[in-house]
């Protein structure tokens, strides 16, 4: 296992494109399996999900031919169902979250499909009933394997999936993902209410009508969807990613940095620059550039009645929630306080204990909240030995060595792989002292 070794307090300064999105990217990619003919997707990250989530479709009998940095040809014109029934496939399967995103494809394509309960990242539960309640409610049957941990979905006797009116529990957007996709080949309308809306879900939309496909509703929470006999080929480019945007403006304001980050698509960033301000960290707009000045200070702003600012996530357009780690570590070096709500899931907070050891004042209230009181760098993080349990942690500990004084060594970086495309190459570009070994 590698790990990476970072000697921390150098202020950085340089430009950085951001990668292609990893949310949409994997939706995306399972959107391949609903057509026999040639999709060409660009500005794919080269990451560690997308790379197993492409070793599945290519088992699946997917050909895939790589025109260039991020650039990739699919056609699944001759799809080996029988792959799923391998222990290769529940391995790659349970490795990613992304791999339930084939169910809808597969289901409303072949009639059946067999889906290992997903793995990913350590941050508490993640219920699959959106997924599964939606499907279901396009017709299709659902038996639990609890021995082997795997769903087998499949349309007995019908031909095909039926659409049907939705009303989604939450607004997962996985869960929507898979639902638009299976309803896009079902017979009749399909209407999903309470449906997430994320510009990710939107370009989903976008590739399927360009694809042929009949969807109506896009950017809001009730989605039509008129079902189509198949589907065609077209080219698609996938947005930059906002989680990394967020990273880099993170990253700067810690360190003192001056960076610009170009080519953001800001129409799609929704409330995150706003977010960042309300921290006290400056960043101009510059045509679709992001700058952010060199600071040596950044206060964060109370409310209108003098309280302590909450931040929280909620599903869009509000803050998603995979940018509250990096504003808490962010937050340990602003002046004032902020109460950091993550209310999706119950252990995405608990990397914080790492962050005290490094010298922050943190008080985690409950599994779902931490209070920060910020050193306004007048005290400084200290280097520690770390380990990433998940991607959005994993990059927020490595924000944090960046910004420490002394040296890290961050551990388990496969975990930040998986979201980050040769992260220590470009952190070496912009003057940071970081290896991997």
């Amino acid at each position: 296992m590698e790990s990476f070794k970072i000697k921390g307090g150098n202020i950085l300064k340089g430009e950085i494109t951001p990668q292609g999105a990893k949310n949409e990217a994997l939706q995306v990619l399972c959107a391949v399996l609903l057509t026999s003919e040639k999709l060409r997707i660009k500005n794919i990250p080269e990451i560690g999900d997308i790379k197993c989530l492409m070793k599945i479709l290519v088992n699946l009998g997917v050909k895939i031919e790589k025109n260039g940095i991020g650039d990739y040809s699919f056609q699944a014109n001759d799809i080996n169902i029988e792959y799923l029934n391998t222990s290769q496939f529940l391995k790659y399967g349970k490795s990613i979250r992304g791999s339930i995103m084939i169910a809808g494809p597969l289901l409303t394509r072949f009639g059946k499909v067999k889906i290992p309960v997903p793995g990913g990242d350590r941050i508490g539960r993640r219920r699959l009933d959106a997924h599964l309640m939606g499907l279901n409610s396009l017709g299709s049957s659902i038996d639990y394997h609890a021995e082997q941990k795997y769903f087998h979905l499949h349309l007995n006797k019908k031909k095909c999936l039926i659409g049907n009116y939705i009303l989604m529990e939450e607004a997962s957007i996985t869960g929507t993902a898979n639902i638009i996709m299976a309803a896009t080949l079902a017979k009749g309308k399909t209407v999903i209410y309470n449906a997430a809306c994320e510009p990710y879900i939107q370009q989903l939309c976008k590739l399927l009508n360009k694809m042929g496909a009949k969807i109506k509703g896009i950017g809001s929470n009730l989605i039509e969807i008129i079902g189509v006999s198949d589907l065609g080929g077209c080219v698609h480019i996938i947005l930059p990613d906002m989680i990394e945007i967020g990273s880099w403006i993170g990253l700067s304001a810690i360190t003192c940095s001056e960076i610009k980050i170009k080519n953001v698509s800001w129409k799609n960033l929704g409330i995150i620059p706003k977010v960042f301000q309300k921290m006290g960290i400056k960043l101009e707009k510059r045509q679709d550039d992001i700058y952010i000045p060199s600071q040596k200070y950044y206060k964060i702003n109370k409310l209108l009645n003098n309280a302590i600012l909450t931040i929280s996530d909620a599903p869009w357009p509000g803050l998603t929630p995979d940018l509250l780690s990096i504003l808490t570590v962010v937050a340990t070096q602003a002046e004032g306080s902020v109460l950091i709500h993550q209310k999706m899931f119950e252990s995405r907070l608990f990397f914080v204990d790492k962050l005290i050891e490094m010298g922050a004042q943190i008080i985690l209230c409950d599994p779902h909240r931490a209070t920060v009181i910020g050193l306004n760098h007048k005290s400084f993080l200290r280097g520690s030995v770390l380990n990433s349990p998940d991607i959005r942690a994993g990059i927020s500990l490595l924000i944090a060595a960046l910004s420490a004084k002394g040296t890290s060594i961050i551990n388990n970086i496969e975990q930040i792989d998986r979201g980050y495309e040769n992260i220590d190459h470009r952190l070496r570009i912009l003057g940071a002292d970081i290896t991997r070994v």
